[in-house]
């Protein structure tokens, strides 16, 4: 009789752990289902922005390079260069309002 009664309390603490650990696969699994999902869709997402990305950079002018048209390069090099006379510009009205203001105070 107490053999009966030390397998009985074996096979039920081995069915209760057995479900127990069931009930935890089962649960990591559901989560990893989730989780493959929110990947899955993240990854569309990453993929679009590439594809947006790349139909961005193919659309737009990189400027002249080495091998194009002289004339195409000599404006595009005259336009960054008035571009950048007219920032020098504006640099030094500033700096000549900062040094007004300035002696003012020195005076």
């Amino acid at each position: 009789m107490l053999w009966f009664s030390v397998w009985a309390v074996l096979v039920v603490g081995t069915l209760v752990g057995a479900f127990l650990l069931g009930r935890r696969l089962w649960r990591s699994a559901v989560a990893l289902a989730a989780e493959l999902a929110r990947a899955a869709s993240t990854a569309q997402q990453l993929a679009d922005k590439v594809d947006e990305l790349q139909q961005s950079a193919a659309a737009r002018d990189t400027g002249p390079t080495l091998l194009a048209d002289v004339e195409t390069v000599r404006r595009r090099y005259d336009d960054v260069r008035a571009a950048a006379r007219g920032r020098r510009a504006e640099r030094a009205a500033r700096h000549r309002r900062t040094w007004a203001s300035w002696g003012a105070y020195w005076r």
